[in-house]
């Protein structure tokens, strides 16, 4: 017996990922600390990772999945660098507050 194959409507994946990059998107808009807006633009990429695969998915593309390879590089690149930028302004300033970053001028 074989399992029938289940079909999601691109509809509702683009829905869950315009719900994740609205989600995201307040993120980086409300929070003032460093490692939360990150998590925030993570969020975001994922979303539109998101979009990429279902719309690939819907046309029988690999496009979609080819997208989703380079968000997910561009996604690690990003951390790193983040990721040393934040240690650097907590050593420098022990916050890691957006707000007290903007004394980095000189």
């Amino acid at each position: 017996m074989q399992a029938a194959a289940v079909s999601v409507p691109i509809e509702h994946s683009l829905l869950l990922a315009s719900l994740l990059f609205a989600i995201g998107l307040f993120g980086v808009m409300a929070r003032r600390n460093t490692v939360f807006i990150l998590m925030s633009l993570e969020l975001m990429l994922n979303a539109v990772a998101l979009a990429f695969i279902a719309a690939g998915a819907h046309w029988q593309q690999t496009d979609g999945q080819i997208m989703f390879l380079l968000i997910l590089t561009l996604a690690g690149a990003e951390v790193a660098v983040a990721l040393a930028l934040v240690l650097h302004s907590y050593r420098q300033h022990h916050s890691v507050d957006i707000d007290h970053l903007s004394d980095m001028r000189g």
